[in-house]
């Protein structure tokens, strides 16, 4: 089963309030990555996301420590894994194409099932935890 990776980053220097969320989700032989604002929470508002570079699959494990290059801080926050209830998994790994996926989460602190929604533009997405 894929796995998925919730990273809270502090001290980012493209980051103009020192602190976001990276939601990575494995495909392949990359995470494909959004930012988030905040931490989603259950039941809670929609959080903004913007999809962004790939990550490599390390990511995945990472538990704690400085980000290469001085870009910060990284903390795990959740991991599990996740089955894709909604858009075929070809479309969700195509970055050019915008998808309503819906990954379910099986492990995680969250609390529920955690849906990705494009909206707008091509790296504008919206994530919720229902």
């Amino acid at each position: 089963m894929p796995r998925f990776v919730i990273l809270e980053h502090r001290d980012a220097p493209d980051d103009p309030a020192r602190r976001h969320f990276d939601l990575l989700i494995e495909l392949s032989l990359a995470c494909r990555t959004w930012r988030l604002i905040a931490l989603p929470q259950a039941g809670g508002e929609s959080v903004a996301a913007i999809e962004i570079a790939p990550h490599r699959l390390e990511w995945l494990d990472h538990l704690d420590g400085e980000v290469s290059q001085g870009r910060g801080r990284a903390r795990r926050m959740t991991a599990g894994t996740f089955t894709i209830q909604s858009a075929d998994a070809q479309q969700l790994a195509d970055a050019s194409v915008m998808v309503l996926g819906v990954v379910e989460i099986t492990e995680n602190l969250l609390g529920g099932r955690l849906q990705l929604s494009a909206i707008g533009d091509a790296n504008g997405w919206c994530v919720a935890v229902g």
